[in-house]
């Protein structure tokens, strides 16, 4: 009987130890998934801002014998990098009470900071109202419309000009406030109905800008105020600085704002000077030669061929011919120039090659990252940003009939437009 018993002991001993190392296996299975995956719950919109993944973009990485990796910006619940901004902007606003729950963040943008403040608005209580120049992509208006900003569609002109979307704007601030100042029987009136730059704007009639209940305005002001740039080094350098552990040598992107370029470059080299920071510029832009040679121009400007668009670019979010007080931080080693050409054609190596369907500026980014990379050689590791998807280019960026006239269909079966054979 003892045998009997020593093997049913044994018996037991056997299953008690493959339960307690498959609980074991299981438990630190799942817990490493846990922190792969970081589930946590976030407690509501805003907690879903940030942190984004860094990807290796496995074609650019293989021609280039770099590792290039893009921090996915694109996964932000607004579905770009200016979710971020927005939400800085909006939280600092409401902190130092220029912004009070039931007020109106207003904004001059081509598209994508003014579908963030949109988002991010109503979470504080709040509402937006976007002054976007009519050549922007159409479906960014549709996007803004239907999350419930007030819209105006206005033709470029020069900074300069008083009816400049970014003026406008700023105006439409102003006229928030007085607004909310007056009396409820005197607030509906007919004092904005006159035509914006020749022609009547979509949100023109004064008295349907505002709600009843508004509690006054504020101007998001996204070129000069520096919460932009904070929003990246406070976030997005850091992030970056923790998901490579600190091991990486260069950094670019292109620049509107210029609050991303700066936020982000100013933390890496203070983290560590030896990280090379550069800018990609788009065509009409002026800050390549800013940045390289000391003088804001541009080549339209000195053979005055420039057209009446400012940023002779099919890229939208980028280029500018001034100095922002965001840009004004930016910590550069040097800049290269993208064209238009080169946007196109490596949008659609990415898509076909690693499923990435970019917008056009993310696409620019990816072009400074291939140009940093021939540059500093194989064997380096360089971070760039991908701002927004390729489902806002749709009416221009990815439309074959827009590309074709302007003699941009694209044609390379490689990166070939890149001297990558």
């Amino acid at each position: 009987m003892a045998p009997v018993a020593a093997r049913g002991a044994g018996a037991v001993g056997v299953g008690v130890a493959i339960f307690i190392s498959v609980a074991l296996t299981t438990y630190f299975i799942c817990d490493r998934r846990s922190k792969k995956k970081n589930i946590s719950r976030k407690n509501g919109l805003v907690e879903a801002i940030g942190n984004t993944p860094l990807i290796r973009i496995n074609s650019l990485s293989a021609a280039t014998g770099c590792q290039i990796l893009g921090k996915c910006e694109f996964l932000n619940p607004g579905g770009s990098v200016k979710d971020r901004v927005a939400l800085q902007i909006i939280q600092e606003a409401l902190e130092s009470g220029q912004l009070r729950p039931g007020g109106i963040v207003t904004e001059g943008s081509a598209g994508s900071t003014a579908i963030s403040i949109a988002t991010v608005a109503p979470a504080y209580g709040c509402k937006a109202h976007v002054v976007i120049p009519d050549d922007a992509a159409i479906e960014k208006s549709q996007i803004l419309e239907a999350l419930g900003a007030t819209v105006e569609r206005v033709r470029p002109v020069s900074i300069t000009h008083k009816d400049h979307f970014v003026n406008i704007a700023r105006r439409r601030a102003s006229e928030a406030n007085e607004f909310a100042l007056k009396p409820k029987n005197l607030q509906l009136n007919d004092k904005d109905t006159a035509k914006i730059n020749g022609y009547e704007s979509d949100g023109y009639h004064y008295s349907s800008l505002f709600p009843s209940d508004c509690q006054g305005g504020f101007f998001a002001d996204q070129f000069e105020n520096l919460a932009n740039f904070r929003a990246h080094y406070q976030g997005t350098g850091p992030e970056i600085w923790e998901q490579t552990n600190g091991k990486l040598d260069a950094f670019v992107a292109a620049a509107g704002t210029g609050g991303t370029v700066a936020g982000v470059s100013t933390f890496l080299q203070e983290k560590n000077p030896e990280i090379k920071c550069f800018l990609v510029d788009p065509p009409g832009s002026g800050l390549y030669n800013k940045v390289t040679r000391g003088v804001m121009y541009t080549k339209e400007e000195a053979e005055g061929k420039r057209l009446k668009n400012p940023f002779d670019t099919i890229t939208e979010g980028i280029g500018i011919n001034r100095i922002t007080k965001n840009f004004a931080m930016v910590k550069l080693n040097g800049a290269f120039r993208g064209t238009d050409r080169e946007a196109v054609e490596m949008a659609r190596f990415l898509l076909k090659n690693d499923g990435l369907f970019l917008g056009s500026s993310s696409a620019m980014n990816c072009v400074g990252a291939v140009r940093v990379a021939q540059a500093i050689g194989p064997g380096h590791t360089i971070v760039t940003i991908l701002c927004d998807s390729g489902m806002r280019h749709l009416s221009k960026f990815y439309n074959a009939e827009y590309l074709s006239e302007l003699g941009l269909t694209p044609k390379a079966a490689g990166l070939e437009f890149l001297g990558i054979e």
